[in-house]
């Protein structure tokens, strides 16, 4: 990949200001695409009058354009693996047209030039787009920081100058410029980039954030613990350029055999040439049976037997909201024996809502009356688990009052007054007394789901709790459930506890249990998030084999160590932490509603209706092309080893073998075509 990649801007003359790089290729300013445009224009001026009886210098001198725009850079890649002793298939693709023409089938030639030259435009604009997303990564990581000199004095310099041990200001709002430990201030960082954590995390002194993340409502002083170019966010731009540039070559399956097999039947046409030729035949004789053993001894059927099934399933898939980025994963989806999930936004829906509304008896509250109360007094705020709160009471179409003397605190919680009452929303580690509820590292195991949840106003004191209306039960309950607890008080008072959660998709269970099907054993969940949010999500879908609190460069080590041992591993996943271990694997999946630009180019699959019922369904179907792919083989393999032992040890009339030879090609791609129907479609699992 291009070293352009390491930088944020085009070189500029001295005294000039920097041209930014363009985020995103064009796909006209790639040579193939504007190749590949000319030859299927041409190719369609020409059909009408070709196809009508037109004049032939016109049609033809439109075809030999398609011939030559489309051709050219296939032929000249196929004569520099020529060089080097290979037979590349470009080369026998242009070999194969100009002997269709030579024969007078001038369209079929044609046809091969353009579907040949547009496959190769969609390969350079998929590189392309996977070049721009990475480069797309570095703007993560902001270009300035402000930096704090020993007078107290600030200074704003390039983040790409900060070095180990300088202090930096991260104010609300701003992303950090550079990992390191929070040496003052507090606040809530949104680390799903990184760790894939869906809500913000409470950081106070001590604990240690990440360059590109994105600072809540506090100001931190963060002290830089890793040089720039060791970040985090730098090495998931190293670590998706090396997967990319390691991954071994891909092939279609057909194209294992047909080096050999070309170079065989080119081999064999000149031996049936000169063998009759040195015997006493004569000239003509000679020249038309080794040509009409070219033409059934042609690698077309062969070529068609891979083609048609697996394009047929990339439309079928497309249909259903799939879209597979080549024929060659089309084919890698089916060859999958082992599955790791991501959890956030692949698992579950990756955005947090309400899920239980638990009023405390003798308020005089009841379900909707607590959750206006709470959704009123939120409505300010846009922290994820507000808005949740604030989306639920709408949902409701409950009536929200007005928010006086609204104030929060990063890290800790939210404080307004309501109709009079003084409303408190939080977590129970800051507003009830209950030791259950002590504050814990934020990525300790024993943790609460999500300790960074609201708290207290920090001038407010514990709240009041009667022993015969404590809200720790319900806290209790609501995390072993696998809730964010959140305690509302009024007027210091503990009047009830909103549940809030990361649902679970509806399909995960049912998906978890297909994928275990095809492959023969369970899928794998490799989480950035906490161990105990991680194994109350894979118990619920049917996952033993759980990896949690891992790093992108910790997921990649993974995927690396079941492909050492011989496995073939499908990931799927949605963030930008998940694009190193989708570009490291046999084969990538990315959701798509919610998936990063990165994970979305990554990937060699994308689920564009974000069912993850359909990564089986697509896996299912791809076994399925397998299967009539097979079956063309030994169709094709019949026709021409019949053709080709009649003309050997027979007569076989020329046009008696292009009709069988083209025979067996329309045969074999219309059995291809079969995955077109819908009913091909594997029925996808259901919860």
């Amino acid at each position: 990949m291009s070293s352009s990649l390491d930088q944020r801007t085009a070189p500029a003359p001295e005294g000039s200001r920097p041209t930014p790089l363009p985020r995103r290729t064009r796909a006209y300013a790639l040579p193939e695409v504007r190749w590949a445009l000319a030859a299927l224009g041409l190719f369609l001026l020409a059909l009408p009058p070709y196809l009508l009886g037109g004049p032939a210098w016109l049609w033809g001198a439109l075809f030999a354009g398609a011939y030559a725009t489309g051709g050219w850079e296939p032929g000249r890649e196929g004569l520099k693996a020529l060089r080097e002793r290979t037979l590349d298939v470009d080369l026998l693709m242009v070999v194969a047209a100009l002997g269709a023409a030579a024969i007078g089938q001038v369209l079929d030639g044609a046809l091969l030039i353009v579907i040949f030259a547009t496959s190769g435009a969609l390969e350079a604009v998929a590189t392309a787009r996977t070049a721009d997303s990475v480069r797309g990564l570095l703007d993560l990581a902001p270009a300035t920081a402000t930096r704090l000199l020993a007078d107290g004095a600030e200074e704003t310099v390039d983040a790409g100058l900060l070095a180990v041990g300088d202090t930096v200001l991260v104010r609300p709002g701003e992303r950090i410029g550079a990992d390191g430990e929070v040496v003052g201030g507090a606040s809530e960082v949104d680390q799903a980039t990184i760790t894939g954590e869906p809500l913000p995390v409470a950081k106070e002194t001590g604990d240690e954030v990440f360059a590109g993340t994105v600072n809540g409502t506090g100001a931190l002083r963060v002290r830089v613990g890793r040089e720039p170019s060791d970040s985090v966010i730098a090495r998931i731009v190293r670590m998706v350029e090396e997967a990319s540039r390691t991954k071994a070559p891909t092939q279609l399956f057909i194209e294992k055999v047909e080096q050999r097999y070309s170079v065989s039947m080119v081999l064999a046409t000149l031996a049936v040439f000169a063998v009759p030729l040195a015997f006493g035949d004569d000239l003509t004789s000679a020249l038309l049976r080794a040509m009409t053993f070219m033409i059934v001894a042609s690698p077309c059927a062969v070529v068609l037997s891979t083609m048609p099934p697996l394009l047929s399933a990339i439309a079928n898939a497309g249909r259903h909201g799939v879209l597979a980025k080549s024929a060659v994963v089309m084919e890698r989806l089916g060859q999958v024996d082992a599955v790791a999930l991501d959890k956030t936004g692949t698992l579950t829906e990756g955005t947090p809502r309400l899920t239980d509304v638990r009023p405390l008896p003798g308020t005089g509250l009841d379900a909707d009356a607590l959750l206006r109360l709470a959704a009123s007094a939120e409505h300010p705020s846009e922290h994820p688990l507000a808005r949740a709160v604030v989306d639920a009471a709408q949902e409701r179409g409950l009536a929200l009052a007005p928010a006086d003397a609204f104030a929060a605190t990063p890290g800790r919680g939210v404080t307004a007054t309501v109709e009079g009452r003084r409303i408190e929303l939080g977590s129970p580690a800051r507003l009830l007394p209950d030791p259950h509820h002590a504050r814990v590292h934020p990525h300790s195991d024993t943790r609460p789901a999500h300790p960074d949840t609201h708290a207290a106003h920090p001038e407010a004191d514990h709240a009041r709790v009667h022993p015969e209306n404590d809200p720790a039960p319900l806290v209790r309950e609501l995390e072993e459930a696998g809730s964010t607890a959140v305690a509302v008080l009024r007027d210091g008072e503990p009047v009830g506890v909103l549940g809030v959660a990361d649902r679970l998709r509806p399909d995960a269970a049912a998906t978890v249990a297909a994928l275990t099907r095809l492959t023969g054993r369970a899928p794998v969940l490799l989480t950035g998030d906490n161990e105990r949010a991680a194994r109350r999500v894979a118990g619920r879908v049917g996952i033993t084999d759980v990896r949690a609190g891992l790093l992108p460069e910790e997921k990649v080590a993974a995927v690396r160590a079941w492909e050492a041992e011989g496995r073939r591993v499908l990931v799927v996943g949605d963030g930008v932490n998940d694009a190193p271990a989708l570009a490291a694997a046999h084969c990538g999946v990315a959701m798509g509603r919610a998936g990063s630009d990165l994970a979305l180019e990554t990937a060699d699959a994308v689920v564009v209706r974000d069912e993850l019922a359909a990564v089986p369904a697509v896996v299912a179907l791809s076994r399925a092309a397998h299967r009539l792919v097979v079956q063309n083989l030994v169709i094709a393999g019949a026709f021409i080893a019949v053709l080709v032992a009649w003309d050997l040890f027979g007569t076989l009339p020329l046009p008696l073998g292009v009709a069988g030879h083209e025979g067996s090609t329309v045969l074999v791609g219309l059995n291809g075509l079969r995955l077109l129907r819908s009913t091909a479609w594997p029925r996808p699992a259901r919860g």
